[in-house]
């Protein structure tokens, strides 16, 4: 649920009111199939030719479609990650996480089908020809931040904004956070912590022991929370003009805004009992 606090350092920023959709398996463009004993030749031909890897995906669900395209034994990708000399920031200390930029990859090229291995190498290729241009690094500058920095508000983002109308506003509201030393509180960051998408997050929840747990811990987090897209890191690097420090996604099409604490609280509440009407009752 959402937690009403008093102003100052226990501000609740609550989310927007949308969860972001976390696929269990591949998307791929053709149809996937299990790996038989013998491959047919109508089999092989219905085998998928390219992965699409989707904004705002952590690098976890990442790992399993990449094995599920391949048809590798799970877990065999995020195994692989220690053998890898993947072309990371330093600040990534190692972690691909927000550098597995979201598009679509052929899953053979040449004649040669690709390995995991080859796979995520592309992904993070594109990502710093994506981060490295001109707009990212310089926007980056101008908000007297790095790139890294600027992927890990532009992760928040993707998983924050409920349209791609918003993402400039949720953006300008993480910059007015840090800006006035006040904990960002995002229920993205919770989620990515436990390892969930929800869009309740308990008194409880705001507790967690974790790096990533942004109720607690000033600042942004250690990493980026997922692979931000091309329109998240623009409005990363080029926030919109506002003084807004809260927002709610009251219902689909109505995100609201404000640096009135007592008008979010209001706006919470709307949100609360839209949700409350949409949950199923239970039976009798």
């Amino acid at each position: 649920m959402y937690l009403n606090t008093p102003p100052r350092s226990t501000f609740r920023l609550t989310r927007r009111g949308r969860m972001a959709l976390i696929a269990a398996g591949a998307v791929v463009a053709g149809t996937a199939v299990a790996v038989p004993l013998l491959v047919t030749d109508e089999e092989e031909a219905s085998r998928p030719t390219s992965l699409v890897i989707p904004e705002g995906w952590r690098a976890s669900q990442i790992y399993v479609a990449v094995d599920k395209a391949l048809a590798l034994p799970s877990g065999t990708t995020k195994k692989s990650l220690g053998k890898l000399d993947l072309k990371l920031p330093n600040d990534a200390d190692g972690n691909p996480e927000g550098y597995l930029f979201p598009a679509t990859y052929p899953l053979e090229r040449g004649g040669q089908k690709e390995t995991s291995d080859s796979l995520l190498s592309a992904m993070v290729d594109t990502a710093n020809k994506k981060f490295s241009g001109a707009p990212i690094a310089a926007g980056a500058q101008r908000n007297a931040m790095n790139v890294y920095q600027a992927v890990t508000i532009a992760s928040i983002v993707q998983a924050e904004a409920a349209t791609r109308t918003d993402m400039a506003k949720v953006a300008r509201v993480v910059f007015n956070r840090l800006e006035r030393g006040m904990p960002l509180q995002m229920d993205s960051t919770i989620n990515y912590a436990l390892n969930r998408s929800t869009l309740r997050t308990t008194e409880a929840d705001t507790r967690i022991e974790s790096p990533y747990n942004s109720y607690q811990r000033m600042g942004l987090p250690p990493t980026p929370i997922g692979s931000p897209g091309d329109e998240a890191m623009r409005a990363a690097t080029s926030p919109a003009a506002g003084d807004w420090l809260y927002f709610v996604t009251v219902k689909p099409g109505d995100t609201r805004f404000t640096a009135d604490y007592a008008e979010h609280q209001r706006n919470v509440a709307e949100f609360n009992a839209e949700q409350k009407k949409a949950s199923p009752k239970p039976t009798k």
